[in-house]
């Protein structure tokens, strides 16, 4: 019985993601009415758990889930993700609060102690590396680009930026041309322009926001065409951290705990 309810949490947990995740991708939203259908089954499955086999795990449980909302709303409000990750997290907390060991063995041949009683939190930082080796690809394939093409990677003004604001773009984006920028909806600018008395500035933009999307690729499109700056401009695929966290969330059940390991390689 108990093999069922962690399978049942587990299938649960996966599907939910997976969807999430296409929608994420597809609209850059995810409906609240997935989270309220994951979150009251999720709870119910771990407490039918919990009181028929070990009930003594329920403080735990408690505390697990405590601590993981409280980090997903802290790192929520300091923007660190949107509120579909946030809810993500907290719903997982629900579902999978310890490694199902009953069901799984990681590959990596230990459940770390982290794992044990705070999974939901395992499975983020897992993301975090994933997300952390796209940035490395970003990083390599604009060095290749400039090497192929011989041209900058930042022009104009776009020089004078802070060091910290050129690396992060160059972690996050790549040159793409402004017809794909008007294609992709999923690409958004990582730079933006503004009139002055020499002409046209060309300015990096960090964090940008869907609502100031298609103004920004039209002022961009304007400075193209009247010969302000090159065709070529920067943008960012923006893949959503759920993408990254149903991927950690499969490798966390399969593989383990993908930062414990590494300390532990460290140190042996």
């Amino acid at each position: 019985m108990r093999v069922f309810i962690e399978t049942a949490k587990i299938c649960l947990s996966l599907t939910v993601f997976l969807y999430a995740s296409w929608s994420d991708y597809k609209t850059r939203e995810v409906s609240n009415n997935v989270w309220v259908f994951f979150a009251p089954l999720a709870f119910a499955l771990t407490f039918a758990e919990l009181f028929l086999f070990d009930f003594s795990a329920l403080p735990i449980f408690a505390l697990s889930f405590i601590l993981t909302a409280a980090f997903a709303v802290i790192l929520f409000y300091a923007g660190g993700f949107g509120g579909a990750d946030a809810k993500a997290l907290m719903c997982l907390a629900l579902a999978l609060p310890f490694y199902p060991r009953e069901l799984f063995s990681p590959l990596s041949g230990e459940v770390s102690p982290f794992m044990r009683v705070f999974f939901p939190l395992t499975v983020f930082s897992n993301a975090i590396i994933f997300a952390a080796l796209s940035a490395v690809y970003l990083l390599i394939y604009n060095i290749l680009w400039m090497w192929k093409t011989g041209r900058p990677l930042f022009e104009g003004e776009q020089r004078k930026e802070s060091v910290g604001k050129r690396l992060l773009v160059l972690l996050t984006g790549y040159k793409v041309s402004i017809e794909r920028v008007k294609e992709k909806w999923h690409l958004y600018p990582l730079e933006d322009v503004e009139r002055t008395e020499n002409g046209v500035k060309r300015k990096l933009v960090i964090f940008p926001k869907d609502e100031s999307r298609d103004v920004m690729v039209k002022r961009l499109e304007e400075a193209i065409k009247n010969g302000g700056i090159q065709e070529k401009i920067w943008a960012t695929p923006g893949l959503p951290l759920l993408i990254f966290m149903t991927v950690g969330l499969v490798i966390a059940l399969v593989y383990g705990d993908m930062v414990w390991n590494f300390v532990r390689f460290l140190l042996e």
